[in-house]
């Protein structure tokens, strides 16, 4: 049997298998951000589908940093009983689940603030004062409070996609001339000081990390810049690192420059970035997301030693029991396309996301 589907283990606990569901929102919690029985339906059906870790689509820290309607709180007591049933459902099915914390700074729908004043995507944002940042970090770490007594298996940080710790690593967003900007040191010193305060919170629980490899914008955040990050937190001991790409300023274009010229991994978008902050962080368990669909490019990242896991999102959404199906020979592929049309204004925040295939 291929090595992906022998167990794995991530800090203190042991996956069935090499898959991980990347964080997705499902956009399925109510007004105040407490998760809806379908949404834990979902999740469900992803344990019994055999995924070996399942990230829990990310969920705000604090009420100023919700993104969008329909996503899932964790900033109160509230919010805990959903997300116990959530988490009794997956380990019913024999599955891991981590929680994945987040910020939403400057695309934050209540208050959009973050590192600098900016100006873009039709909007304005304030800067955070020191004060501000401090409480944000202090809610990180009352969120994984919660993610624990909620019965959790452990907490991914987003650090990735634009958001706020994303935010505060880019150059192109963080203007601060204080010690959260300037250099990347400074600007890498929310992440680390988030880290910091989760790890004093949940002791030996796994911690986890969502990263860009590349913000993909002229001025943003490099594969240099995520290299050096990935290893200082990594020294720290982090559990395991998630590459991921995309941040502020995005331009389409740029992403070709994280591709590998390895015809065998050509599907894995970010395969040249990742092969670069492999070398920087290696020991550290690590995942690489985006455009994986063949079992033929799965095996070949394991076998290449290019990351240890493979993590994918919109092809869950199309088969939560994909895993299931590569395991048994029934297919050696996703059938999702990338279509993206889960994502499209007639799909997406209309009902619980879904391929738009499904009626």
């Amino acid at each position: 049997m291929s090595t992906l589907f022998e167990p794995f283990s991530i800090g203190s606990i042991k996956l069935r298998n090499r898959f991980i569901r990347s964080a997705t929102t499902t956009y399925w919690a109510d007004e105040k951000g407490v998760l809806r029985p379908e949404a834990v339906e979902l999740y469900r059906r992803l344990a019994e589908g055999e995924v070996g870790l399942i990230v829990k689509g990310h969920m705000y820290v604090s009420d100023g940093g919700k993104v969008h309607n329909g996503m899932a709180g964790i900033s109160s007591e509230a919010h805990i009983p959903m997300l116990r049933r959530l988490t009794e459902a997956v380990h019913g099915a024999g599955g891991l689940i981590v929680a994945q914390l987040n910020h939403g700074g400057i695309q934050s729908l209540v208050d959009r603030a973050g590192p600098s004043e900016y100006v873009g995507e039709g909007w304005k944002a304030r800067a955070l004062s020191q004060k501000e940042i401090w409480s944000i970090i202090e809610a990180f770490g009352d969120a994984a409070d919660r993610a624990m007594e909620a019965g959790f298996d452990g907490v991914q940080i987003h650090g990735a996609h634009g958001y706020l710790i994303s935010q505060f690593l880019s150059r192109l967003v963080n203007r601060r001339e204080d010690g959260w900007g300037g250099s990347l040191e400074n600007r890498m010193r929310l992440l680390i000081e988030v880290y910091k305060e989760i790890r004093n919170r949940v002791g030996a629980a796994p911690v986890l990390l969502k990263l860009n490899c590349d913000d993909f914008s002229p001025e943003g955040f490099t594969v240099e810049d995520s290299a050096r990050v990935a290893r200082e937190i990594c020294d720290r001991g982090l559990d395991a690192l998630e590459i991921s790409g995309g941040g502020i300023g995005r331009i389409a274009e740029l992403m070709a420059r994280a591709r590998s010229n390895d015809p065998e991994l050509s599907e894995a978008s970010f395969a040249g970035h990742a092969a670069r902050i492999r070398e920087a962080t290696r020991p550290t368990p690590m995942s690489i997301v985006n455009g994986i669909r063949s079992l033929r490019c799965m095996e070949a990242i394991i076998k290449k030693d290019l990351a240890d896991l493979i993590s994918m999102s919109r092809p869950f959404i199309r088969e939560p029991d994909l895993v299931k199906r590569l395991r048994e020979g029934r297919q050696g592929a996703a059938t999702c396309t990338s279509c993206d049309l889960c994502r499209s204004r007639e799909v997406f925040g209309k009902m619980l996301l879904r391929c738009h295939l499904d009626k």
